[in-house]
């Protein structure tokens, strides 16, 4: 079975989220289950640099006005084939894939048009997909094309990542979009009186997907369907969630190359070494009696930042510590400053991100915060998982999937992995803190059993490839 995954982003090399982290993982997957998956992204300078040696195996005569694109082929270092949409005047830019220069319809609308084409018409090589898999707004009008070109086209699949993110543009757009004055309707790509490019995907594909159960379900009402929940209610027989997964590979304790010492669920006692040097590199009194909370996150009033903040004093008087590693909404970058400032040696931020400190984080953390008004899947509660890190979760979305809470019936299941709450306040947040604490205080066997229950959790990209398959399989036999 031959799939194209479209996208904008790709781990190690261009990620600014977590569909990065999929595309870096799924397509490797899905090869070891025998799915001939190839991948296709813009030509970055990042890109072009990883992939110097890539050949030329197809070329667009003219993309959208900005003159004509090549297709260049190399494959990743595990193997995977990936297609390069090389058009300078669109992608040689440095910085954030999405840095808008006034022109961002036009970029991702070509990458639209690149992956509809090469699905289509296949390339030089005779290699053509039986299904385009596309991801997210930046590949959203790929399905739209397809279907405005008409004839024989492959299967098309369109997930969500974060259906937050849409892609909304001027109806002046379409004509530069190279998309008919038809597609400007109800049931096409108009979106009260705007372009939506994620429209399109969800409006044309054959098959739609999000990243996890829970938010499937959430999406279809109207608090978390963003305008696009009718539509998705009307879909509902065609939209599945299949949760993502983690790279085992790359999120160890007992083999990341960014931790001072190595630990596994047999043998945690590296994981109070990892604590120690967290506490030195943040400047936190080393303490092992004081619970360590982090955030290792995007910075913004979705992912509840603004409700830790608000509890910051009580958790310093609980006598606990935090360490933050995030960037995004200045307010809250400055309001985290500010904490570290006032509590200094109890609390400490890091403005940015940084891949390897992500590690250490979790590894020497206790607890890992994600107190998210909505989560389409989240991953780093399956990093802290195995990382022997509890998550605190509210429960949306996919942490409502992968976090079960600490309680009576949980502990004697033996099925507890974190702390969960319901209400997206301040007040929710830190009853839950006052949970924690005096679990990690006053029951420390138990907290040693739930380490290692959440350890032992099968979240592989395994699993989610097989999702995949099955769903590849009702479409194309």
């Amino acid at each position: 079975m031959r799939v194209l995954h479209a996208a904008a982003e790709l781990f190690p090399w261009v990620k600014v989220g977590g569909l990065g982290d999929v595309l870096g993982a799924l397509p490797q997957a899905q090869r070891s289950l025998g799915i001939k998956a190839r991948l296709l992204l813009p030509a970055y300078p990042a890109l072009k640099k990883v992939f110097p040696a890539a050949s030329v195996v197809g070329e667009i005569g003219d993309l959208l006005g900005t003159g004509s694109a090549r297709f260049l082929l190399d494959r990743t270092p595990e193997g995977v084939p990936i297609y390069l949409l090389d058009a300078p005047y669109l992608f040689d830019r440095p910085g954030s894939p999405y840095e808008d220069a006034g022109d961002s319809e036009v970029r991702f609308g070509a990458l639209s048009l690149g992956a509809a084409w090469l699905a289509k018409h296949g390339d030089s090589h005779h290699w053509k997909p039986e299904i385009l898999h596309c991801h997210d707004w930046q590949t959203g009008l790929a399905p739209a094309y397809l279907h405005y070109w008409g004839g024989v086209r492959p299967a098309t699949v369109m997930t969500v990542h974060n259906l937050a993110y849409q892609g909304l543009y001027s109806r002046e757009v379409l004509s530069r979009l190279a998309l008919p004055d038809e597609a400007f309707q109800m049931a096409g790509v108009e979106f009260h009186g705007l372009v939506n490019f994620l429209k399109g995907g969800l409006q044309f594909a054959d098959r739609l997907t999000t990243v996890s159960p829970t938010y499937a379900q959430e999406i279809q009402g109207v608090e978390l369907g963003c305008g696009l929940d009718g539509l998705l209610h009307h879909r509902r027989q065609d939209l599945v969630g299949i949760l993502n997964g983690v790279d085992g590979h790359v999120w160890s304790p007992s083999a990341s190359p960014h931790l001072p010492t190595h630990y596994s669920a047999q043998h945690r006692s590296g994981k109070m070494v990892c604590k120690n040097r967290l506490q030195q590199e943040f400047h936190l009194v080393e303490a092992a009696e004081a619970p360590l909370f982090a955030v290792v996150s995007r910075l913004a009033t979705q992912k509840g930042l603004d409700l830790i903040l608000a509890n910051v004093e009580h958790l310093v008087g609980l006598g606990a510590q935090l360490a933050l590693l995030g960037a995004g909404d200045p307010a809250l970058e400055a309001g985290f400053h500010a904490a570290a400032h006032h509590h200094r040696g109890r609390v400490a931020c890091r403005i940015g991100y940084d891949e390897a400190l992500a590690h250490r984080i979790l590894a020497g953390a206790d607890v890992l915060m994600v107190p998210s008004r909505f989560e389409p899947c989240g991953l780093t509660q399956l990093y802290a998982l195995a990382y022997g890190t509890l998550p605190l979760v509210r429960r949306t979305g996919g942490l409502a999937d992968t976090v079960v809470d600490v309680n009576t019936t949980s502990m004697d299941e033996g099925k507890a992995t974190g702390f969960v709450f319901e209400e997206a306040t301040a007040e929710a947040l830190g009853q839950t803190l006052d949970r924690a604490c005096a679990f990690f205080t006053h029951r420390a066997k138990d907290w040693e059993k739930v380490q290692v229950t959440g350890m032992k959790q099968d979240f592989s990209w395994r699993a989610s490839a097989k999702g995949y398959l099955e769903l590849y399989q009702g479409l194309v036999g």
